[in-house]
């Protein structure tokens, strides 16, 4: 396969300077259209029952993917799944599996979340009743 380079190289060596013009013209003008754009997700936005609602518009009224609707609001395109799909973050309430999901994420990334108590040894009577687990061992018979 030909690179972009080698092509202008082979327009060079034949003299084609009006190809050459041409193949100018159209790098300039997609120069001109070039733009930075920014992250996919820059901060990640809080999810509210009105930004739910702007996903559900933007799906009923428009033919934007996921990935779209996620790249224009600013969130997640597995949040945009989860509002389409199954209706998630419809509502203001706080105690939603949702809700309490999200601010669990959210103390974990600040640290300021509580460890969970270490589990307790196991007591020594139900260990006694269990018997060891057996080893196995080859003997030169077995081979």
């Amino acid at each position: 396969m030909t690179t972009l380079k080698e092509f202008e190289e082979a327009l060079r060596e034949h003299g084609m300077l009006m190809a050459l013009a041409i193949l100018e013209r159209l790098r300039e003008r997609d120069r001109a259209n070039r733009t930075v754009k920014p992250g996919r997700r820059i901060v990640g936005k809080k999810m509210t029952p009105d930004l739910a609602r702007a996903i559900l518009d933007l799906h009923g009224s428009t033919e934007m993917t996921q990935q779209e609707i996620a790249f224009k609001l600013g969130v997640n395109q597995g949040r945009v799944n989860e509002v389409i799909k199954r209706g998630k973050w419809l509502s203001g309430d706080q105690s939603a599996p949702e809700a309490v999901a999200r601010d669990k994420g959210k103390a974990r990334i600040r640290g300021t979340e509580t460890k969970r108590p270490a589990r307790k040894a196991k007591d020594a009577k139900t260990a006694a009743r269990r018997p060891p687990k057996a080893q196995a061992q080859l003997a030169f018979g077995d081979l």
